[in-house]
């Protein structure tokens, strides 16, 4: 194992952080004096120290391996991934806990007194889960929010992969990298050299965030720094708010949901089809099987959700504690939304999901677990891991009955080899297991705690919400719930969770395995 070269490009992507660390602080004071609030200076000055700390740090990295080869291996670039997601939440953690720490006087109670919980909004960030510990999320500073919502929209096509367009000298290490960590069983090579590959996905990635922004500062009443924050959660499939009641605030302006919900649509397709779109290959995107699974999944869903919903005695309940009948437009216009919010894992609420009908609450539940399109921002399993792993499925039925005959797995015209047969199998078959020791373990670790306030429910929705990504749960950790109840090793737990779903599992799971970390 090359430690040398871990350490050089760790220390590397600490530098490139801390400088946008750095800048979001600028941005930040800047955002104060303009709005005319009190500067919070404990919020800028913990962006700042944390930033020419991990300068610092950054520094000693590449000065440690500064003499290692510079050649990266996939064993070497397996552990890059895994120590720039862990690393990069520590590091984007320490704002929040130093803030917390010079803001309040001694004895006073915040969640981000916890640096336990503090890391958890911060890997929750990164990871685009949306999941938070905050019950007051507007008394942040200007500053905080922001860096908050950045993370998610740096954590939207991956940092890494953003290292690997941005920095020089990985040579074909650097195409390991963007394979290991772009989301989806097998990423789509849009140009031969994986740099310009990385900066196509965020040339396109960056015009669909100007995009939107445009339209929610000129289309609502969001003001600029608004728009921006929702739309780097937009965009990410994040779902971090800058408002208590997340989107729902916005009740009272439709344009604001229509716009989310296009731009949501749009985060979780593949984003190799966007370049096949600036290429004028119209045809080629329409007929994408993923894509028309995708949103035939996205339709079903929502006709099923808000049908439930129209057909439900019981007026609808607002993120906002406001009470509205389930009429037949209201009912879809929460359904519609709701649905694209949790089949793209964006976790963006305007309602409290957790008091519709059962029916609802079931097909909610499933669309965790399904998630987008592979390639796109979106967590879960992926549309076509679920799509290939059915096929699979009903050609083992139909073999029972005609054991003859041979037939092959295709997705469109394209037949599916084996190992790509057993490779989305295998992984339904993981999240399986992963969700059921999830489940458990937060259990025992709530109950051995003392008081536990955590039942079933609870718990599985809580697994199945930080492991696939999406944020918000059912029961008590519902749309109007937040996860800052939980003990810190439950907390603990949920990182992981969140850290196996973005980099799909085995990029973690390989370093509890004693040959991986052996030099033969």
């Amino acid at each position: 194992m090359n430690y040398r070269v871990v350490a050089a490009q760790f220390g590397m992507l600490c530098i490139l952080l801390s400088v946008i660390m750095l800048t979001m602080a600028s941005i930040g004071l800047a955002i104060e004096w303009y709005q005319l609030d009190p500067v919070d200076s404990a919020a800028i000055v913990a962006l700042y120290v944390t930033g020419i700390f991990g300068l610092l740090a950054g520094l000693a990295l590449r000065y440690f391996g500064r003499r290692g080869s510079r050649f990266l291996g996939r064993r070497e670039a397996l552990l890059l991934v895994s120590t720039s997601w862990i690393g990069g939440a520590l590091l984007g953690a320490l704002p929040y806990w130093m803030w917390a720490y010079l803001h309040f006087p001694a004895g006073a109670a915040h969640p981000f007194l916890s640096f336990v919980s503090c890391y958890f909004e911060s890997m929750s960030g990164l990871t685009t889960t949306g999941a938070t510990v905050l019950t007051d999320i507007e008394g942040l500073p200007p500053s905080l929010l922001l860096w908050r919502a950045l993370t998610h929209w740096l954590g939207g096509l991956g940092i890494v992969v953003l290292f690997v367009a941005v920095l020089p000298g990985l040579g074909v290490g650097g195409k390991r990298l963007f394979q290991i960590e772009s989301p989806g069983p097998a990423p789509e090579g849009l140009q031969p050299h994986v740099r310009e590959t990385a900066r196509w996905l965020w040339y396109i990635y960056l015009g669909l965030t100007l995009l939107e922004i445009a339209a929610l500062w000129v289309l609502t009443p969001m003001d600029g720094f608004e728009a921006v924050c929702h739309t780097f959660a937009t965009l990410a499939t994040g779902g971090f708010s800058t408002m208590n009641a997340g989107v729902g605030a916005y009740h009272h302006t439709p344009a604001v949901d229509v716009i989310v919900i296009i731009f949501m649509v749009l985060a979780g397709v593949n984003f190799g089809l966007y370049y096949r779109l600036c290429r004028g290959k119209l045809s080629n995107v329409f007929q994408d099987v993923e894509l028309r699974v995708y949103l035939a999944v996205l339709v079903v869903a929502a006709a099923l959700v808000c049908g439930a919903v129209a057909l439900s005695p019981n007026p609808i309940v607002l993120t906002t504690g406001e009470q509205v009948p389930s009429t037949i437009s209201e009912s879809v216009r929460q359904g519609i939304f709701t649905t694209v919010s949790i089949q793209t894992t964006t976790g963006f609420c305007t309602s409290d999901f957790d008091l519709w009908p059962v029916l609802a609450k079931a097909v909610l539940i499933g669309l965790m677990f399904v998630g987008g399109s592979s390639g796109s921002t979106a967590g879960g399993i992926k549309i076509i891991r679920v799509w290939v792993a059915f096929k699979v499925l009903w050609m083992q039925v139909e073999q029972v009955f005609r054991p003859h005959v041979v037939r092959p797995v295709r997705v469109g015209r394209a037949s599916v080899e084996p190992e790509l047969r057993l490779g989305a199998v295998a992984y339904l078959l993981i999240i399986a297991l992963l969700f059921a020791g999830g489940t458990i373990t937060i259990m025992l670790l709530e109950h051995a705690g003392g008081e536990c306030e955590c039942d079933l429910a609870t718990a599985a929705s809580a697994c199945v919400a930080t492991l696939c990504n999406v944020g918000p749960g059912m029961a008590q950790v519902g749309a109007v719930e937040n996860y800052g109840w939980f003990t810190p090793p439950t907390k603990l737990l949920m990182c992981l969770l969140m850290a196996l779903g973005r980099l799909e599992v085995f990029a973690i799971i390989v370093l509890f395995t004693r040959r991986f970390w052996r030099n033969n």
